[in-house]
């Protein structure tokens, strides 16, 4: 054989077992979207559907390729505490009935891709103990037991509620850091919308807020006080998840853990409590304050969605619970002359996890203009839970 075959032979010996070896080390996933409107979602990949991966590159090379070969930013999650990761998240972006091929390969040399936008959540020590998170779109807060003991003790804006406050952002950027190093030196700081980004006018007091809980019983909700512990379990590009705990409450002694999760760019938060109670309880409910009765509701039982619309300052505000409507007993839009006791109530059967999401669009923040708007987009959330994305790797 002369050299130069020994030559082409070698080079093509090599390119083989090069693409050889770059098959091994790739995954292919296939994200299938069955509805007729686009959808960009977080998509979950367990470590284990990534055993065959894993098992000959190391997690902290993996890399993530759109069809376009574009890297995609991710996010490992270890969900249980234990400290090895549990799961894997990267953003699809789909067009209607649309499906989306992606490449996971190794590549220690190419930095993972920072995203612009991002999810955030933490507990805020600087203002009492609030645990406060955000993504891209909205931010909520909930309140802990320093701001309990303070509000027993009548410590002035200082808040004793288990209801749901949110904050009216039109910006994409995260601003809790921000909202709250202002609230150091002037207690209004996000109390005004002096800067473009939005503002706190929201009203909770011992209202449901957007999303808080209770127990309906004899036409009286019966709710926990503040959570007693918080724990953050990721925080990060794609998904922000925590976890809270709350001292038994009601008649009923109910123990409850709460993990509430908000991905980027969606407008709704997922909250899963589970329970445990000293006594059989007759149901969980799930609310949205009427603040003063100014606002429009909407009941869906069939669908599973809730809307409530109002109009706080000078814009236009929708509040929205969807659920599973199998689980739903009835539903009410409660009217009290007693402050903080007028709410939107989803009735619920009672479980050992209840699942649903809450969430929030301000008309300042271009996402909607009205509340056709609103409800549509409650609509679609409703397709998304009953529709997920049909992840397959091969």
């Amino acid at each position: 054989m002369s050299f130069s075959k020994k030559f082409l032979f070698g080079v093509i010996y090599a390119i083989d077992c090069a693409i050889g070896t770059s098959l091994s080390s790739q995954t292919s996933i296939k994200v299938k979207n069955t509805q007729d409107f686009s959808r960009s979602e977080i998509v979950s990949i367990s470590v284990n559907q990534l055993r065959n991966f894993l098992s000959k590159n190391k997690e902290s090379d993996l890399r993530i390729k759109d069809a376009q070969n574009e890297y995609q930013p991710i996010q490992w999650v270890d969900d249980n505490g234990d400290g090895k990761n549990d799961e894997l998240l990267f953003q699809a972006n789909l067009d209607s009935n649309k499906t989306n091929l992606y490449t996971i390969f190794s590549d220690p040399k190419t930095p993972i891709p920072e995203s612009k936008l991002t999810t955030y959540s933490r507990l805020v020590p600087e203002r009492a103990d609030d645990y406060t998170w955000e993504n891209d779109k909205i931010a909520f807060r909930v309140y802990g037991p320093k701001g309990q003991a303070e509000a027993l003790a009548k410590v002035k804006s200082s808040t004793l509620s288990s209801g749901v406050d949110i904050w009216l952002k039109r910006t994409e950027k995260s601003v809790i850091n921000e909202w709250y190093k202002g609230y150091l030196t002037d207690p209004l700081y996000y109390h005004k919308d002096t800067r473009g980004e939005g503002y706190d006018p929201y009203h909770v007091g011992a209202s449901r807020g957007t999303g808080g809980i209770g127990i309906w019983e004899n036409e009286k909700l019966q709710v926990s006080k503040n959570f007693v512990t918080s724990k953050t379990i990721t925080e990060g590009p794609l998904r922000t998840v925590f976890e809270l705990t709350y001292a038994p409450w009601s008649e009923f002694g109910v123990k409850e853990t709460k993990r509430i999760s908000l991905d980027l760019g969606s407008n709704f938060s997922m909250f899963e409590s589970t329970f445990e109670s000293e006594k059989p309880v007759p149901n969980y409910t799930v609310g949205i304050t009427l603040h003063k009765n100014e606002g429009e509701s909407k009941l869906n039982d069939k669908s599973g969605y809730y809307l409530h619309w109002e109009k706080i300052d000078d814009a236009f505000v929708g509040e929205g619970i969807v659920i599973d409507p199998k689980i739903v007993q009835k539903s009410l839009a409660f009217k009290s002359e007693t402050p903080d006791q007028s709410n939107l109530l989803v009735v619920t059967n009672p479980q050992k996890k209840l699942t649903y999401y809450a969430g929030f669009a301000w008309q300042k923040s271009g996402q909607i203009q009205t509340q056709k708007d609103w409800e549509h987009l409650l609509q679609r959330q409703t397709l998304i839970i009953a529709n997920p994305l049909i992840i397959t790797i091969y």
